[in-house]
């Protein structure tokens, strides 16, 4: 039987190689860029807003396999939910990753994190905390409506 560790590097491996929903959308409700200038990651996010449901989000860009697969099952994951899903998913995914105590079995409530579980070794090696929030991140200034590139730095 695999390790659960096993299980979620694979999950991460499989997004990296085959990204979901990375594309442009045609028309998007807002977009954003964002930069890793650490590991050189890139990506530009595009969200298609129905009121306040996110109806369709595509990313396209170039990083890591952590940053690819981060985007990738971000978008999986906030495909469909409302906007405040995505912030309540923003702030426990970015406790998961990046703080020593972040909560694994803190799914007692909605929205849960599913599959973005994978990413919670990623607060051991805090230079691959940016690559795994760089999306997050991407996502937050394009629902904030903001222009800058966001960057992780």
């Amino acid at each position: 039987m695999h390790d659960l560790g096993d299980l979620y590097q694979q999950l991460i491996l499989d997004h990296n190689k085959s990204p979901r929903n990375r594309r442009r959308i045609v028309s998007p409700s807002q977009t954003s860029e964002g930069y890793n200038p650490l590991c050189g990651d890139r990506i530009t996010l595009d969200l298609l807003l129905n009121g306040n449901v996110i109806e369709d989000i595509a990313f396209e860009g170039a990083g890591c396999a952590i940053s690819t697969a981060a985007a990738s099952l971000m978008t999986q994951t906030l495909k469909g939910r409302t906007i405040a899903d995505a912030e309540a998913l923003f702030e426990k995914y970015h406790r998961l990753v990046a703080e020593e105590d972040g909560e694994l079995s803190g799914d007692d409530g909605e929205p849960k994190l599913g599959k973005l579980k994978a990413f919670a070794g990623v607060r051991k090696y805090p230079a691959r905390v940016k690559c795994a929030t760089l999306a997050w991140h991407t996502l937050k200034a394009a629902l904030e409506d903001r222009h800058d590139v966001v960057s992780t730095e």
